[in-house]
């Protein structure tokens, strides 16, 4: 049972106690959703709640109030009958990433700008952790913001006196604008910064939503959310409020999430049908390998986070570091892992001279570790290797000194393996849009820079790219600044094509974008859920020609499959600068295919240029999650209930929810139990006489469905 004590303590690790932080505060903030003019309510509160401070009014993307005061005089609040929700219960997380280099060896975002242009005049708002305006490379372009955490003006990262110290947000802002030692993409746009995700990076829904909306009020051309959570549903809150600012006018830029590879694993807001989704990609990478040429033997190798990059240029010999009395000098040397922590052991080996270090595994497989410490770094490489590696060199050595030559392996761009896939549950949806570069990220951070991987580093890829766009095409529409990103992406996979819900339309090249003549506004072909022996399904593909002379357009007939029949054009005329619609339609024999998601790719021709058109449909049902999240906590400003939400992606004849000692697996007792539960949110209270004792539980949530099968999914609950 000791995999649910690491998963346990691994979330303890990560969960954020609000009460704890403010508790030498004499005020709280919160943020209230209510019924009616805002406005009208904001003057009530003023005029019969006097010790209550309205710090803002919300309006467009949610009817909100933010407000301050004591917590015996908020608690009052909850009782007036036009307060719907108050959000406290933390949601959204800056998405996770992982440091792995020196600075010097990371990928510079700059390198994506193949153009002449800079992101002059462009605003784009950044709803994240905050960022280190003092930086010396984003001083120039910090243009103002708000904090949506503590609610002032200030949108400073969090730092060790308010809690667990964030950089993310620094980060994302560096690869977008960072204008100084280090480029951004777009190193002239001007940044907003909105602190949305307060100590640990964690925040509320209701404060993700919020800030937005301040955004907007700012006049931000661009939001970039690098942030997210579990919940795979295209009509989640804050995917609403996405798809609201992008009506508005605002390119939202979203990241896909980390929680790859597996499918159906993009989460909230990155749902939203009308925002740019993104996933990661790698660069092309030569991986360093170890090779004894006498017994033709090739070690894998896992660099260490903090290691210097093992760029070793000859073959060197192997010492034991455990019996060769301090004799180092000029040799790699191998450790067994133990006890002692692996900086330790690195900083050994190189004060006694060598030139790389080796640590071999205790048990079978792999592993990764760490020998980060900024006050005194490792200066040489730390690498990782398999035990069954490791005995071997041991046996080797036994007699003669071996000698270890570096070899490479090519490595082709593709998709990160964190990066979340699609697709979207119920409307199915392909998500990710479109990817970019988000492995080994050099970026800024508070004090410095720093290198991270993650789809928070890919999103802030494509914001800049659409700054690069604006100051171009300062006359385009967001839909056609998506479009062309879409259009013009490249295709990842040579000879075997990743599909269209690992990697969108591909990879996005905004020269290109910015000079293409085609754009096509929707190339993501959804044909949605066949039910029916033989149904057909027809989808109508938007194309609009920005040359100033006709272009003609063919397919290319699909491969055929059995039971599918496409119905396409075989050629079509579209004048200068006009734009139109194209008809494209799909008939399935059901019973002739397997069930579940089908996807692909078509492809449209016009004179010189390629391109390339993912489709996706069901086939009478999919293996997708039944539930979309299940949180639990007390509730907002009481100490008597707690809320629960759960969101169902089909209707189910019931739902229960029970809890189990997370060591022993042993049942307690049954949290919450629904009958005829339909698709959607749903949301209550418990009170804390029926959640019963305190403590951590495994919480095992079971959707019995209509069919008569069910599905379970675990999560960790805490009970106060």
């Amino acid at each position: 049972m000791r995999i649910f004590s690491t998963f346990l303590l691994l979330l303890l690790l990560f969960i954020p106690y609000p009460q704890e932080l403010h508790a030498e505060k004499e005020m709280e903030s919160i943020i209230i959703e209510v019924e009616g003019d805002p406005e009208i309510h904001k003057e009530y509160l003023e005029t019969y709640h006097p010790f209550i401070e309205v710090i803002a009014v919300y309006h467009q993307l949610f009817n909100g109030i933010a407000i301050q005061g004591a917590s015996a005089n908020l608690q009052k609040i909850e009782s007036l009958p036009f307060v719907q929700r108050i959000h406290s219960v933390q949601q959204y997380k800056a998405l996770p990433w992982d440091g792995n280099r020196e600075k010097g060896n990371g990928v510079i975002p700059s390198d994506l700008n193949t153009t002449s242009f800079t992101g002059v005049g462009v605003k784009v708002g950044v709803i994240d952790t905050g960022i280190d305006h003092s930086h010396p490379d984003l001083q120039k372009n910090y243009s103002g913001g708000y904090d949506l955490v503590d609610l002032d003006e200030d949108p400073m990262e969090t730092i060790p006196e308010q809690g667990i110290p964030t950089s993310h947000g620094t980060h994302v802002a560096g690869i977008i604008a960072a204008d100084g030692e280090l480029k951004g993409v777009a190193p002239d746009a001007e940044i907003y910064a909105y602190r949305a995700l307060g100590p640990g990076g964690a925040g509320t829904s209701v404060q993700v939503i919020a800030a937005m909306e301040k955004a907007i009020e700012d006049g931000v051309d661009i939001i970039n959310l690098s942030l997210g959570n579990n919940v795979n549903v295209p009509d989640f809150p804050t995917s609403v409020a996405v798809n609201r600012a992008t009506e508005l006018g605002v390119a939202v830029v979203i990241a896909n999430g980390n929680s790859g590879p597996q499918d159906w694993t993009v989460g909230s807001p990155a749902t939203a049908d009308k925002a740019l989704s993104v996933g990661a990609s790698t660069a092309p990478t030569e991986t360093p390998l170890l090779y004894e040429p006498m017994a033709d033997r090739t070690i894998p190798l896992t660099e260490m986070v903090g290691s210097s990059p093992w760029n070793l240029t000859k073959d060197y010999p192997i010492a034991d570091m455990a019996e060769e009395n301090g004799k180092l000098n000029g040799r790699i040397a191998f450790i067994k892992r133990g006890e002692t922590p692996f900086y330790e052991m690195a900083k050994r080996a190189e004060e006694k001279g060598a030139v790389a270090v080796v640590i071999y595994n205790k048990e079978k497989g792999m592993f990764r570790g760490s020998v980060q410490n900024k006050e005194d770094p490792i200066n040489i490489p730390v690498v990782s290797i398999a035990m069954e590696d490791g005995v071997w060199l041991k046996e080797q050595n036994e007699g003669e000194s071996i000698y270890l030559e570096t070899a490479y392996e090519h490595e082709e761009r593709t998709i990160a393996p964190f990066s979340s896939r699609g697709p979207v549950t119920v409307n199915w949806n392909i998500k990710p849009d479109v990817v970019a570069p988000g492995t080994n990220i050099m970026s800024t951070v508070p004090g410095g820079y720093e290198p991270l991987d993650g789809t928070s580093m890919a999103a802030p890829h494509v914001t800049g790219a659409i700054a690069l766009i604006k100051e171009a095409h300062p006359d385009w529409s967001t839909q056609q600044i998506f479009g062309a990103l879409k259009t013009t992406a490249h295709v990842i996979g040579e000879g075997n094509v990743l599909a269209p819900t690992i990697q969108g339309t591909g990879e996005i090249q905004p020269e290109k974008a910015i000079e293409s003549t085609t754009i096509i506004h929707n190339p993501q072909l959804n044909f949605g859920q066949i039910n029916g022996y033989r149904e057909t399904s027809e989808f109508s593909l938007t194309i609009e020609n920005m040359a100033d002379v006709a272009q003609t357009f063919t397919f290319d007939y699909p491969k055929q499959q059995n039971g599918v029949n496409w119905k396409l054009p075989m050629s079509f005329r579209i004048e200068a600068n006009q734009k139109k619609t194209i008809p494209i339609e799909l008939s399935i024999t059901a019973a002739r295919m397997d069930q579940g998601v089908h996807q692909g790719w078509i492809t449209l021709r016009s004179q010189d240029n390629q391109y390339n058109l993912p489709y996706i449909f069901v086939n009478q049902a999919a293996n997708q999650p039944k539930t979309a999240g299940f949180e639990f906590a007390m509730k907002t400003l009481s100490e008597e209930a707690y809320e629960y939400r759960i969101y169902l992606t089909e209707p189910a004849r019931r739902v229960e929810v029970d809890l189990y000692d997370p060591e022993s697996l042993v049942f307690k007792r049954r949290l919450l139990e629904m009958e005829n539960v339909k698709t959607g949110e749903h949301q209550g209270e418990i009170s804390k006489k029926d959640a019963g004792d305190t403590g951590y539980y495994l919480a095992v949530v079971t959707v019995f469905l209509k069919d008569g099968t069910y599905e379970s999914s675990p999560s960790i609950v805490y009970i106060e």
